[in-house]
């Protein structure tokens, strides 16, 4: 219970394949000649995958690209990988890290960065193409249920412990429990909606740690 209440300050305070093959094309050039490789992106590639496959982080492998929205990460696109650790395929070099899937079937409506109400979107709304159901989109431990959270709504949070963690909020119904153990794709919640918005959508985040991450950087397209 001392856990929980921890948890409960901290994301008060916080919460506002397929194998590869190394490709370097004439026409690109390295950031300021630094040392690196090119990766083309293959089918269910997501920018986390490929900065795990070559152990560097995300963040420098969107800035190097000048990546800023993930959904222009096309399958053929070729990235600048700078300073790899290691050339080895993916299919060589297991993955630990089980990969994130889509908590909902749906478009999404927000994205993450996006100013809403003069506030800065911390992850994605995801409005449901079909039925509202909502699952897990990685293994883990439920360590956060709220009724009400900040006016966000019934809100889960999923302990990924690898320092990651998923936000599920403006859920109209829960059916789970803090301390249960989840299973991706496990069902988990019915989307619905919050406050004055009456629209139906899913609010999803992905946090490392209390850093709000994009998570369309983590969901394969």
């Amino acid at each position: 219970m001392k856990n929980l209440k921890f948890l409960f300050i901290f994301w008060v305070l916080g919460l506002t394949g397929c194998a590869t093959t190394t490709y370097v094309p004439k026409t690109l050039q390295p950031e300021n000649n630094i040392p690196g490789a090119y990766h083309r992106v293959v089918r269910g590639e997501t920018l986390w995958r490929i900065s795990k496959m070559y152990h560097v982080d995300l963040d420098e492998i969107s800035r190097v690209n000048h990546i800023l929205d993930a959904t222009s990460i096309d399958i053929g696109r070729t990235l600048f990988i700078p300073q790899p650790s290691s050339q080895t395929s993916f299919s060589e070099t297991q993955n630990p890290q089980e990969e994130f899937i889509w908590p909902l079937k749906g478009k999404v409506v927000y994205s993450f960065g996006e100013i809403i109400n003069n506030l800065k979107n911390q992850g994605i709304d995801i409005k449901p193409s079909g039925n509202s159901d909502i699952v897990a989109a990685r293994s883990g431990r439920v360590v956060f249920i709220s009724d009400n959270f900040k006016g966000f709504g019934k809100t889960v949070i999923i302990d990924h412990n690898d320092g990651f963690f998923s936000v599920y909020t403006r859920n109209l119904k829960v059916f789970i429990k803090a301390g249960d153990t989840i299973k991706k794709g496990d069902l988990i919640a019915k989307a619905g909606a919050a406050g004055r918005d009456k629209n139906t959508y899913l609010h999803f985040e992905i946090r490392k740690g209390n850093i709000a991450q994009n998570p369309l950087f983590y969901l394969s397209n």
